[in-house]
């Protein structure tokens, strides 16, 4: 129980300003005796705490914040903690495949070929560059990909084909490509949140 009391002093104090420390520091040299207990009800009313809600009536209740919520269903629940791990070492994974900002240099250079220029706005940097960086992966480029990078370049071509037919100049296509790749890329990964996998509740 102390580290809960823990938990939940360091979040009141990163996130409510009229957090009563004295009062926690009660609670927290208290926890670890065999008698001690705590409701959510003392709790708020002894630290003036907002990450916890308790409300009476019928329609009452005890509500948290959801990042304390998470952190007692992981306390809780080990398959749900391992669940929240994975799905944020993904989305780290995922926000480097943003594709990062196109500098004015990127932008006014002349391109051998529309594959080097679909390259530098998805990935940053053209196929040559990329194996430079990498001289000892096999492949190119694009074998190195993700799935969802596979999937926006080929948008992002037919998209390109049509930019080109309208007589679009070369920075004013990469700029537009560049604002479907970063929208796509960030929808996907939003898509795929939606498939975390839910933790049914045991009778």
């Amino acid at each position: 129980m102390g580290n809960k009391v823990v938990f939940l002093g360091l979040w009141e104090s990163m996130n409510n300003p009229n957090f009563k420390p004295v009062e926690f520091d009660g609670f927290k040299n208290q926890a670890g005796a065999n008698a001690f207990t705590m409701s959510p009800k003392k709790w708020i009313d002894a630290t003036g705490a907002i990450g916890i809600v308790s409300k009476a009536g019928r329609y009452g209740g005890t509500f948290a914040h959801s990042d304390i919520a998470f952190e007692f269903a992981s306390w809780v629940s080990s398959e749900f903690k391992l669940y929240i791990i994975k799905d944020y070492k993904r989305l780290k994974t995922e926000e480097n495949l943003i594709p990062p900002e196109l500098t004015p240099i990127q932008i006014s250079y002349t391109y051998a070929n529309e594959a080097n220029l679909l390259n530098v706005v998805l990935f940053g940097k053209t196929a040559k560059q990329w194996r430079e960086e990498n001289p000892d992966e096999k492949g190119n480029i694009r074998d190195a990909a993700s799935i969802y990078q596979l999937l926006i370049l080929a948008n992002m071509e037919s998209y390109n084909a049509i930019l080109i037919k309208q007589g679009k100049i070369q920075t004013e296509r990469m700029r537009l490509l560049h604002e479907l790749a970063v929208q796509q890329m960030t929808t996907l990964s939003s898509l795929e949140m939606n498939n975390l996998p839910r933790i049914e509740q045991k009778q």
